[in-house]
């Protein structure tokens, strides 16, 4: 009931005026954005649409800025499809999260099957990291600096650099970052931290590893890709965001999706997605050190679901024909209703620190 009356309110005249950007900003938040791709270009109405600076604001590279795409072999560098995206950025006045720097997936063979010592992975690192960040300074309003480093259980995820460095590795990454460019955020970034409590505990353990190394960590990064039927409540999002603005961080939704687990979807699953995008983007506005939300991206022609989970999809805010669905109007209703209750998102408001109490219900497990 709840979800056909947020809908409702937005059918009509503002599904097709509201503009998630714009109204974000109302409601607070620093900004709505999308993850992009250089090949967007080639769908016409997408490209479009990714553009329109009153429905995205802020811009994150999918793949352009990962370190088999920006150091293929050691010691060349490539940025042209990165370059492209952060070129877009600038044209449009959009802010820039730039996405990855350490991170155990698509990393060239040089690095993933290379015999390291502790002396030498910490100078491939510091080379990598500084020659990225060097290249894109002054253009980045963050930087996820290390991604996905925890298994669902909390432990690490075996990588070149633990192996080489242990859990040394995160606070010289941050390190090496803050060095290569201090005026901007610095963001530790993972999955399923929404879902399973100790590997969210697991997050913060980073967090506080990196601050007692005296190393800079502005922020914590929620991928938040979800299943409907599985996606958490809007307290238990609210007491997980909770838990690391009581270290002193900003948090970000960085790479939003609510997916379909069976297709072809049916009307209640199209609503189900709905109120869970609505609880997801409410979770950001009851927080206030709670910065905006990034969806990845925002249609489904060009949503990396289907490949990786085979039989789900449809997990976007948009079609794959670029029209907006239900989940478009509940977000755009919430942050259309939420305008001007919660201060602009600001260094003031950025210092409030929320209790963090957690709450009755039970997090659901993932998919």
């Amino acid at each position: 009931m709840k979800t056909a009356i947020l809908i409702g309110a937005v059918a009509g005249p503002l599904l097709a005026s509201a503009q998630l950007h714009a109204l974000a900003k109302d409601a607070g938040l620093l900004y709505f954005g999308t993850a992009v791709s250089p090949s967007d270009s080639n769908d016409g109405a997408y490209y479009r649409l990714s553009n329109d600076i009153k429905n995205f604001g802020q811009y994150t590279p999918d793949n352009a800025q990962k370190w088999d795409a920006t150091e293929p072999s050691r010691g060349r560098f490539t940025y042209g499809q990165a370059d492209s995206i952060v070129n877009r950025a600038i044209s449009n006045k959009m802010l820039m999260r730039c996405h990855t720097l350490v991170w155990y997936s698509q990393l060239p063979g040089w690095v993933s099957s290379g015999s390291w010592t502790k002396d030498t992975m910490t100078s491939v690192m510091q080379t990598h990291i500084s020659n990225v960040m060097g290249h894109f300074k002054g253009k980045c309003y963050a930087w996820d600096v290390v991604n996905e480093a925890l298994e669902d259980d909390g432990t690490y995820r075996n990588n070149p650099f633990l192996k080489a460095l242990g859990d040394s590795y995160f606070a010289l990454s941050f390190k090496f970052a803050a060095a290569a460019d201090p005026s901007t955020k610095l963001y530790y970034n993972d999955y399923n931290l929404e879902y399973f409590p100790v590997k969210a505990d697991g997050a913060v353990r980073i967090a506080k590893l990196v601050q007692a190394a005296g190393v800079p960590i502005h922020g914590m990064g929620l991928q938040a890709h979800m299943t409907i039927g599985r996606t958490p409540s809007r307290e238990n999002l609210t007491w997980t965001l909770n838990k690391y603005v009581a270290l002193g961080l900003d948090v970000a939704y960085t790479e939003l999706d609510v997916r379909i687990k069976n297709l072809p979807s049916n009307a209640t699953g199209i609503q189900m997605q709905a109120k869970e995008y609505a609880d997801i983007v409410g979770s950001c506005l009851d927080v206030p050190r709670c910065v905006g939300i990034t969806v990845w991206g925002f249609g489904d022609a060009h949503s990396w679901i289907p490949q990786t989970f085979p039989g789900a999809g449809e997990a976007c805010l948009f079609d794959r024909n670029s029209k907006p669905k239900p989940a478009f109007s509940s977000v755009s209703a919430l942050l259309a209703s939420a305008s001007g209750k919660r201060p602009p998102w600001n260094t003031a408001a950025s210092t409030a620190v929320a209790a963090v109490t957690k709450p009755a219900a039970a997090t659901p497990t993932a998919a």
